[in-house]
């Protein structure tokens, strides 16, 4: 979790030749070149470094600086006619090349010309921003070229399709880089409130007690989106709701919620404690998964006809350990929804008696914490308060944080980690054990999927995500405790 001052070059990263796979792609346009722009704009870039974009179209390096300014233009608020810009586009170069074994020779020599130009101690960081096919020969090809040695390896989601193929890659990474080389990235890792959840749990004596299966009643992670598959069909066609978001960011979120307390803020430490969360969560079992699939999603060009691939995917898991024994954590992620939103709920346990006769006996109904990662950061905790008068009537408060300024607007997840990977910091990355854990979690699901349900689009996703989750109710995006937008919504 790097944070450097502007402006101290004593904790900025060393020189550095930046390599991104797949420069050409929508992941380059939409979060890796505005990234990169981003961390130099604000003085967190090496004091010297080169980009080398890698890509299969045919483009000169001054169509590659096009296409970059395209990108900031349509994903940055940022000026491009400032002369920082334009040195920031001087340090690129682009090779129109497959990067393989056997054919290796024009895309290490542009790396190798890129470090030249720097110093002998500049590093190497390899951004593979390609389809999950492509991880394996471009890392063999990069262990062929002679350029592994201490280089870093950057490598997008999905890691792997199933126990066996993430424990494949794994070994053939590990054939080339070494387990502390390799950076898996996950950008729900990189948001604000995701990393503040350690701070909220282990720096304030009010919380962590009561982070426990004696307070706490359930947990919700959620992650809800309006829009559907769009023009991503080749992409989520093979790969459904369980396999883009499931168990990649609803579950690294989740590690960090129900993760032990590290012996210290470090990679090594943090990592080791997400890693046990996986290691302790039961397999999901065919009762305790809903799929859903929008209507008109086999419409879209590129969707099978007979597609039984899920757009929705809520769960209900266990985490057998000292600390969760017998706490549901409930899930739920899907496209086409009401609306979009990112949040984790903690619901506290109700108090034994009941004292007071004015007590909300329906709605959401339980105390709560609640962790905003998507639009509008931030922090609420829910409860019950004295209503103004002579008598003592119940009524619902909040306090809320939000992230409004609190730091620059040009540095969100996708900065915050490549500027971790610049810096060698794997704190906010997965491991290797974690990834298959999480994988193996799934095997039944994967092997013998439940019943599919349609959803209508617009709604909040099957009723039957609603019976899986009783008696409790999901806590929705607009919901206030004691409102009607509380109740739970059927489609």
């Amino acid at each position: 979790m790097t944070h450097a001052p502007q402006g101290d070059a004593s904790l900025l990263p060393p020189d550095h030749v930046i390599t991104i796979f797949g420069a050409d792609g929508n992941l380059a346009r939409r979060e890796i070149l505005p990234a990169l722009w981003h961390l130099a704009k604000e003085g967190f870039m090496p004091a010297d470094f080169r980009v080398v974009g890698v890509g299969l179209k045919d483009m000169t390096t001054e169509d590659f600086v096009e296409f970059a300014g395209r990108a900031v233009d349509a994903f940055s608020s940022t000026d491009l006619t400032s002369p920082q810009w334009e040195e920031f586009t001087a340090k690129m170069v682009y090779v129109g090349h497959k990067f393989e074994p056997g054919a290796t020779d024009q895309v290490a020599e542009a790396v190798r010309s890129a470090r030249s130009a720097l110093s002998e101690d500049a590093r190497l960081l390899f951004h593979l921003a390609v389809p999950p096919t492509m991880f394996v020969p471009i890392t063999n090809a990069i262990g062929e070229s002679g350029l592994a040695g201490d280089a870093r390896a950057i490598y997008e989601k999905p890691y792997g399709s199933d126990a066996g193929s993430s424990r494949e890659l794994n070994r053939s990474v590990h054939e080339v880089f070494h387990e502390s080389q390799v950076f898996r990235i996950d950008h729900f890792l990189g948001q604000e409130t995701v990393q503040n959840i350690l701070v909220l749990r282990f720096a304030n004596g009010m919380f962590e007690p009561v982070w426990d299966r004696n307070h706490i009643d359930h947990v919700q992670i959620q992650v809800l989106e309006e829009i559907d598959i769009e023009t991503r069909a080749g992409f989520y066609e093979p790969m459904g709701a369980l396999k883009d978001m499931l168990v990649t960011h609803l579950f690294q979120v989740l590690s960090i919620v129900a993760m032990e307390p590290p012996s210290s803020i470090n990679s090594k430490a943090l990592i080791a404690e997400k890693t046990k969360v996986f290691q302790a969560m039961l397999p999901l079992e065919a009762q305790d998964v809903v799929r859903g699939q929008y209507g008109g999603y086999r419409d879209t060009e590129g969707v099978s006809k007979e597609s039984g691939t899920e757009t929705f995917i809520a769960c209900r898991l266990f985490i057998d350990n000292w600390r969760w024994a017998g706490i549901p954590f409930y899930l739920r992620t899907g496209k086409a929804l009401k609306q979009t939103a990112t949040r984790v709920t903690l619901a506290f346990k109700k108090p034994p008696r009941k004292m007071f006769d004015s007590m909300p006996q329906d709605g959401f109904g339980h105390d709560h914490l609640t962790l905003e990662l998507g639009r509008n950061e931030g922090i609420a905790v829910s409860f019950l308060a004295k209503k103004p008068g002579p008598t003592i009537s119940l009524g619902p408060a909040r306090m809320e944080f939000h992230y409004d300024s609190f730091e620059s607007e040009l540095i969100g997840p996708y900065e915050r980690l490549i500027l971790d990977a610049l810096m060698g910091d794997r704190t906010l990355f997965t491991s290797a054990e974690g990834v298959e854990r999480a994988w193996e979690a799934v095997a039944k699901t994967l092997e013998n999927p439940p019943e599919l349900h349609e959803y209508e689009r617009g709604s909040w996703g099957p009723p039957e995500a609603d019976t899986l989750i009783e008696p409790h109710e999901w806590h929705l995006p607009t919901a206030r405790p004691g409102t009607t937008e509380n109740r739970r919504t059927r489609s």
